[in-house]
Formats: structure tokens, C-alpha cells, sequence
């Protein structure tokens, strides 16, 4: 069984409100029902569903859950310096944060980037808000994935590290309330989803890469 890890990383949180509410359940009753119902609601956005990827090794899965807001061809200007086809999700606070591989293979690079907390529905927060950016390395070839922090979101959580293995669809790590991730794809890759569209970590398709993309 997976370990709870994303309800670990809630552990302070939950344990302030734990006191919080034993203290105003003698003192002040009806803000103890405040602090109950917000205590839940932690609970809640740090829950960590089983999903199920598809097998298909072509076939790249969303490394977030949350709604599709961009798809555009654009230079990946950190890492691998190149023109690429990218994928941003936004995550709202009652989303699933916990982010996923979307491809399997070996964690290349892994690194955060200090920066501001704009709302991360703001295209801008891609390159000014604090951020990490994971590069992984499949037998289709390597594609990125940017964990973007928001206005409310403050905290990136890495799980995985640079030399890892991961399974496509296993968690790498999480951002802590809402926010974005970017996923950046070969700019041939073909797309299999539309801005609007609501997608789950490691289970939703998301893109199909070319065969060409092979490693040789």
C-alpha cells in the first residue's frame, strides 16, 4: 500500500487546527464549527487517489489534475533550449495536488526556482512565481514538467530526485493549494485534449508523442 505522503505533508496543519478547535470548543462553541468544517476541508485537499495509467508507451498522461488553460508552442528556455509544445493545468484548491509522472523513465533534472506568488491563473506566473522544474528522460525522449506555485499555494513538496526511476502515473510530488503545472512535450507530440477540458494525474491522456521521438 502507498504510503499516505500527501496527508503527511499536512501533518502541522491539521494538528494546529486539532488544538485550535479543542480550545474554542470550550470557549467560543460556534468558531470550533468553523475550524471543524476547514479542519475537513485539509483533509480533503490533501486526499491522494489510486489512478491507472495507459499502457500505451506513446501515450503521455497528465502530470496534474485540473483544467486545461493553454496549449502553445513555445521555447523551453531552462533545460533542454529548444522550441517544445506546452501543456499548463490549473489547479483550483479543491483539485488533487499531488502531481504524477506522465511519462516513465529517469529523473535527468530536478530544480526549483525562486520568484513571486502570482495568481497562477496569470500566464506570468510561468516565469516569475517560484517554481521546479523536472526533466525526465522515456524511451520516447524527455519532456518536462514544471510545478508552478500560486497566490495561495506557497510550497512545492519534491518526493522524487534526480536519478530516479519513475513508473508513468507515479507521484514525484505535490504543490500545496492551488496552482499550475506546465508540461512541456516535443513540438511534433499531438495534443489529446483542448483548453477547457478537466484532466487527472496519471490517468487522463493527454498527448501522444511520434515514434521518431524514439531514443535511438
Amino acid at each position: 500500500m502507498t504510503p499516505p505522503r500527501a496527508l503527511y505533508e499536512a501533518r502541522f496543519i491539521m494538528g494546529g487546527l486539532a488544538i485550535a478547535w479543542l480550545f474554542f470548543l470550550f470557549v467560543v462553541p460556534a468558531v470550533s464549527v468553523i475550524i471543524a468544517i476547514f479542519f475537513l476541508y485539509v483533509l480533503y485537499f490533501f486526499r491522494d487517489p489510486e489512478r491507472v495509467a495507459p499502457t500505451d508507451p506513446s501515450v503521455v498522461v497528465s502530470p496534474a489534475d485540473g483544467k486545461i488553460v493553454a496549449i502553445e508552442e513555445i521555447e523551453e528556455v531552462e533545460f533542454l533550449k529548444r522550441k517544445m509544445k506546452r501543456i499548463s493545468i490549473f489547479l483550483s484548491v479543491f483539485d488533487v495536488h499531488v502531481n504524477r509522472a506522465p511519462v516513465a523513465g529517469e529523473v535527468t533534472h530536478s530544480q526549483p526556482k525562486p520568484g513571486k506568488f502570482l495568481d497562477a491563473r496569470n500566464p506570468d506566473s510561468s516565469t516569475l512565481n517560484e517554481s521546479r522544474t523536472w526533466v525526465i528522460l522515456g524511451e520516447q525522449g524527455e519532456v518536462v514538467v514544471k510545478q508552478i506555485t500560486g497566490a495561495i499555494a506557497r510550497r512545492i513538496v519534491p518526493w522524487a530526485k534526480v536519478s530516479d526511476r519513475l513508473e508513468k502515473g507515479e507521484r514525484f510530488g505535490m504543490i500545496r493549494f492551488g496552482s499550475r503545472t506546465e508540461l512541456y512535450l516535443p513540438l511534433d507530440s499531438e495534443a489529446m485534449v483542448a483548453i477547457g477540458d478537466k484532466v487527472k494525474g496519471g490517468e487522463t491522456a493527454i498527448a501522444r508523442l511520434k515514434q521518431q521521438n524514439a531514443k535511438a
